[in-house]
């Protein structure tokens, strides 16, 4: 994660910072890529040594509750997708709490639904309590609640989750962290390369 370290970081106050499944799930074994987990901890953790307010939106809690649950790789009815993130969910809230453990770095889990955003009360609910878990000193992983959002009212990706944080926090920066190595105009994995 080089790129956070760069200039364009170094007036930026809060930082909301989006992980990918790619980045954290080993797509062909399903487990948890903790060696790179463990990597983006001491950048947290640098960040933070430097004054910053770090929120991380986490994609990963359906990949890493298919490989338990035994579940395909193909797509999943949406049932078995809101079971594989009940799963997944608690492993990957574990697996960030023992990566920023040892930096004694706090670790809060915010699961959001579009409503969240949507309803005003709601909205500056998830605001206050991401701004007091902030004034603590802990970082929230924020991630959308899979278990019960439905096809109808899913931010349906963490991009725009992470966008929409980004404003509810204030951010001066949002990182997207992913795998994809340039601008596609149709989804890489479906549609082959000319």
């Amino acid at each position: 994660m080089a790129a956070l370290t760069n200039a364009n970081l170094t007036n930026a106050k809060r930082i909301v910072v989006k992980i990918g499944s790619a980045l954290l799930v080993d797509r062909k074994t399903g487990k948890l890529r903790s060696g790179w987990l463990h990597s983006l901890a001491n950048d947290v953790a640098w960040l933070k040594s430097q004054g910053k307010d770090v929120i991380l939106v986490s994609s990963g809690s359906i990949a890493l509750g298919r490989e338990v649950l035994q579940l395909p790789r193909s797509v999943l009815p949406l049932e078995q997708s809101q079971a594989a993130a009940a799963v997944g969910q608690i492993r990957l809230a574990r697996a960030y709490e023992e990566a920023l453990a040892p930096h004694t770095i706090t670790t809060a889990q915010v699961l959001v639904t579009l409503e969240d955003s949507a309803d005003r009360r709601r909205y500056l609910n998830s605001r206050a309590t991401l701004e007091t878990l902030i004034s603590l000193g802990a970082v929230p992983i924020v991630n959308e609640n899979d278990t019960i959002a439905t096809d109808e009212i899913r931010y349906g990706d963490n991009d725009r989750l992470a966008a929409q944080v980004a404003v509810t926090v204030g951010a001066d920066v949002l990182v997207l962290l992913s795998d994809v190595d340039g601008f596609y105009s149709a989804n890489p994995v479906l549609t082959p390369r000319r």
